[in-house]
């Protein structure tokens, strides 16, 4: 029986291919524009589960001045190296810290903080989502914004039976013929408790579809309502979650 991994662990390849599988993600499609409405001309954001720098980088193009925090190692070097990568005057706007959003080290204070792509959702719905409010009001300015891009429990809770042998994405990503193909070996829907588990099978077969490496990891999404969390850390509902794509709402929240 393969070894299932946790996702972006080292040895895996959800890491090293995130840029390419959430470049072909219709579900994130106008998500920057959002987080840039949400910001002041030319403020200060702060960025949880910051990746590999895709929010970040492109909210600095627009001018705006970033910190972008995450835990893990892997996905922080494909930041600084996108980061480097950038003209000089873009790269200057963007500071990389690896931290916890649980336990946010970060000195505030921001004109934003956004967390996108279901970054909360890898936490479970308590102890730690009451620590994250907590952390984020406290560096948030007066006035200031959040926004978390989280997933629709009955989204999740509706998706249908996995078939194991039949790709979920398939996708060249050089021009000698490899690609990267992911199929989803089992899935497991908790409402009740607001947790899905899902395992996922990544391949990278050559030109003649021989298999040259391979990974199982584990995704898991807790779902709850961020609301009464916002609330007991002192922020305010502002305005009703932004649908973005088929499985996931923006839910922003305002300090006062």
């Amino acid at each position: 029986m393969a070894e299932v991994k946790p996702y972006y662990s080292p040895g895996g390849l959800s890491a090293p291919f995130y840029d390419l599988t959430t470049a072909l993600d219709p579900d994130l499609s106008g998500d920057v524009d959002i987080y840039a409405r949400l910001t002041p001309e030319g403020g200060r954001v702060l960025e949880l589960g910051a990746g590999t720098g895709r929010v970040c980088l492109a909210l600095a193009e627009r001018g705006f001045t970033v910190v972008g925090l995450d835990l893990s190692p892997l996905m922080l070097a494909q930041a600084e190296a996108r980061r480097q990568a950038a003209p000089p005057e873009i790269a200057a706007r963007v500071t990389l810290v690896r931290g916890d959003m649980a336990a946010l080290a970060v000195p505030g204070p921001f004109d934003a903080i956004v967390c996108p792509y279901f970054g909360l959702a890898h936490l479970p719905a308590g102890a730690a989502w009451k620590n994250v409010f907590g952390g984020v009001a406290a560096r948030l300015a007066p006035g200031g914004r959040a926004a978390f891009h989280l997933p629709r429990a009955d989204r999740l809770a509706a998706a249908p039976a996995p078939t194991p042998d039949r790709p979920v994405l398939r996708a060249a990503f050089n021009d000698q013929g490899q690609e990267l193909l992911v199929f989803v070996h089992h899935r497991r829907a908790r409402p009740e408790i607001g947790r899905f588990d899902q395992v996922l099978d990544y391949q990278v077969r050559d030109a003649q579809g021989r298999v040259q490496a391979s990974s199982r990891e584990r995704l898991t999404y807790y779902a709850a309502d961020p609301a009464p969390f916002a609330r007991s850390a002192g922020l305010e509902p502002d305005g009703d979650p932004i649908a973005l794509g088929q499985v996931g709402d923006v839910h922003v929240f305002r300090r006062p």
